[in-house]
């Protein structure tokens, strides 16, 4: 599978509960922080959630 890079490029104040876990489930905790993932259906659907608030990569 490949791999993509998430990062995140804008804050999750006043943005729903339900968010604010995926953000935290996909490891992103600072604004500019960067994770690695596999690109699993599952994955591709928690960055569809918070599409708005992060930027993807793939490698």
């Amino acid at each position: 599978m490949a791999k993509i890079k998430v990062t995140k490029v804008k804050s999750a104040i006043n943005r729903t509960q339900n968010q604010k876990r995926t953000l935290e489930a996909l490891g992103l905790k600072k604004i500019g922080q960067t994770v690695e993932h596999e690109d699993t259906p599952n994955i591709l659907g928690m960055i569809n959630k918070v599409n708005h608030l992060v930027s993807v990569e793939t490698k």
